[in-house]
């Protein structure tokens, strides 16, 4: 269900990702989530519906070119959360013959530089905006057509037009209602250390990925003298340590936790697995613990048809795509006419702070800082 960065890639090609990938997407997603009954499916939608939600806006696939040919999809998103999807896409068209490799992001970002003018990868699928930074960086992809990047906002894509996102996911603060009112929660992430009422309430999980990802936002929008004044002032406040965010969200879920730190999609991954439990979701605000970070997907410079592989990035930005990141992965869409699922603001409703997400790449200060605390990491 969790995406890493962990090594070990495996090829699936078009008929075996539709047999194993799409179906052991909905496995592992129902398994932690629930079924949904599928008299609840919408038209225009993939995969299992949710009561009362509408068919989704945006453009959809069938007012698309249509796609033919081959395509090779180097993805750093789970199969377990995005094979149904990609599935979904290979099956609408008879005459795309699409082979994907799952790995980590940024296993995937080394192996298309190692490989150079031979890689095969024709779309590098990233679960984070560093990834698909260091590749255009590196002078690996290639602009993407203006009606692909003007479907989302322009924070979410790159300036010079090499990559896109996908869907979002927001730093939130999940809390339990049994223990805290939504007033309790200051909307600064700074207040935290200071607040007597989270002394040994709070949990966060220091070898997830995103928890680096936000710690390492903190370091670049505010120095590293305020980030581990901060790191340490949750330290002595009582913080407990998980393995990873999910688990935090669970722990608050449960009474054990009065608050936590997370992305928004646990709660609601939380939410819908339990039906109505004691958790809510807070934000801060223009804050570190704000950011919003997308995944997102680009073409690389070894592309066979470069038609064909902006094709595909459009697709993912279609309604159904949209609306299936909102249903299925409890992700922010990125295209205006999808809304969230839960009860969370829309993206226009959020205040994250003013950040180049490309640099939430520079994980290594961020380590050494956490370690030099004293985080297990």
């Amino acid at each position: 269900m969790e995406e890493t960065d962990a090594d070990g890639a495996s090829t699936t090609g078009r008929r075996a990702l539709l047999r194993s990938g799409a179906l052991a997407g909905v496995a592992l997603v129902a398994g932690c989530l629930g079924d949904e009954p599928e008299q609840n499916q919408m038209p225009g939608q993939i995969g299992s519906g949710l009561a009362g939600r509408e068919s989704p806006g945006g453009t959809s696939m069938s007012e698309m070119p249509a796609m033919a040919g081959e395509l090779t999809v180097y993805s750093g998103r789970g199969e377990a959360l995005v094979g149904e999807l990609v599935g979904y896409i290979d099956e609408l068209y008879p005459e795309l013959t699409l082979d994907v490799r799952y790995g980590g992001s940024t296993a995937l970002v080394n192996q298309i530089l190692t490989e150079g003018d031979a890689s095969t990868a024709d779309v590098f699928y990233s679960v984070n905006a560093g990834s698909l930074g260091k590749l255009a960086a590196e002078g690996r992809t290639q602009e993407l057509p203006e009606d692909v990047l003007s479907k989302v906002r322009s924070e979410f894509r790159a300036p010079d037009g090499q990559w896109v996102g996908t869907s979002g996911r927001a730093r939130s603060i999940p809390y339990n209602t049994d223990t805290f009112a939504a007033e309790d929660v200051p909307d600064s992430i700074w207040a935290f250390p200071d607040q007597d009422r989270f002394r040994d309430q709070m949990g966060w999980a220091p070898s997830y990925g995103s928890f680096q990802a936000f710690v390492t936002a903190m370091r670049v929008l505010a120095g590293e003298q305020r980030t581990r004044g901060w790191l340490r002032g949750m330290l002595d406040h009582g913080v407990r340590e998980y393995a990873d965010e999910f688990q935090v969200a669970q722990a608050v879920a449960d009474g054990e936790l009065g608050a936590g730190f997370t992305n928004h999609y646990y709660i609601q991954r939380v939410i819908a697995g339990r039906g109505d439990p004691p958790i809510a979701t807070a934000f801060t605000r223009n804050d570190p613990g704000a950011i919003f970070n997308v995944a997102g997907a680009g073409v690389l410079d070894t592309a066979s048809d470069g038609d064909l592989a902006a094709n595909f990035v459009r697709h993912l930005l279609s309604g159904e795509a949209q609306d299936y990141f909102a249903r299925t992965t409890f992700e922010y869409p990125l295209i205006p006419e999808v809304e969230p699922v839960g009860r969370l603001p829309t993206v226009d409703e959020l205040n994250p702070p003013e950040l180049d997400l490309t640099k939430l790449s520079d994980l290594e200060p961020t380590i050494r800082l956490m370690r030099d605390v004293g985080l297990n990491v």
